[in-house]
């Protein structure tokens, strides 16, 4: 049961590592979208009140979509 505990204290390890690279990858690229400013306004002012950004949102759906879907 030791080893089986170690091995699972690695993996979680590993996952926590490579996800604190991510978070410090600078992001290089731009996607650039068109909505109706009302829309937009109401996103943003409620991404403020679950004190969250519009971008960090939009990234976290990319990449679920992307999980979700394969790539």
């Amino acid at each position: 049961m030791g080893q089986l505990d170690r091995a699972e204290d690695a993996k979680k390890a590993a996952a926590k590592a490579e996800e604190k690279s991510r978070k410090k990858a600078k992001k290089d690229s731009q996607l650039v979208l068109r909505l109706d400013k009302d829309e937009r306004d109401a996103f943003v002012d409620l991404c403020k009140e679950l004190d969250t950004s519009a971008a960090r949102e939009i990234r976290g759906f990319i990449r679920k979509f992307m999980k979700k879907n394969g790539s």
